[in-house]
């Protein structure tokens, strides 16, 4: 005997999925944005100018070396937002937008992860060199934690495309409220004056005819 599938949880399935992908997308896109912030105000490189015969350290933070990690962070935090805002369409391009500020911030990452211009210029500025380059050149792990939390807004971009039909829009609540129907007025006691009025102000009529 084959058993028939119950039409409730056929149609339980996607509520789930989507549940599911709504709050890994969440997570992910938040820690995401969080991660890249966090990375790009650390040391990516370091290090030394000669001054005066001496060497002179230098150091480089994340936001010193590029800014488009940090900037496409924040837009990525903003279309996790938006993606609630809008719908249809409007949600696939803004899910998209996510994903590719994810993109961005990993390749961005990765490449400018190993420049060595912003201690160049350091080095410049330090030595009153136009010329002078750093020596004993190294790089952190940081650029690649940025990447990391590219990945993340990537994945939740991803997400966004795949199930965001399925996730709900932030006016869906009111919507659904302005459909409900008004309750029943209070009947109005005729010995209480102030209800009278009352009811004459909301364009009742307290008589009940």
């Amino acid at each position: 005997m084959t058993a028939v599938p119950h039409p409730r949880s056929d149609a339980a399935a996607p509520a789930r999925s989507g549940r599911r992908s709504l709050a890994v997308a969440l997570l992910s896109g938040a820690l995401g944005a969080a991660v890249t912030l966090l990375a790009t105000r650390q040391r990516w490189s370091e290090g030394t100018a000669t001054v005066a015969g001496g060497a002179f350290p230098l150091t480089a933070k994340g936001s010193d070396v590029t800014g488009v990690p940090a900037a496409l962070a924040i837009v990525g935090l903003a279309a996790l937002v938006a993606v609630f805002a809008v719908r249809k369409a409007g949600r696939h391009v803004v899910a998209a937008l996510l994903a590719l500020s994810g993109a961005g911030i990993t390749a961005a990452a990765l490449v400018e992860g190993s420049d060595s211009s912003a201690l160049d210029e350091k080095a410049a500025q330090a030595t009153g060199d136009a010329s002078a380059t750093v020596a004993s050149l190294s790089h952190t792990g940081w650029p690649y934690v940025a990447a990391v939390g590219g990945a993340l807004i990537l994945l939740a971009g991803l997400l966004a495309l795949r199930y965001g039909r399925l996730w709900p829009a932030m006016s869906g609540r009111y919507e659904r409220g302005s459909d409900r129907p008004r309750r029943s007025a209070r009947p109005v006691d005729p010995e209480r004056p102030e209800e009278i009025w009352k009811a004459l102000d909301r364009g009742e009529d307290p008589t009940g005819a």
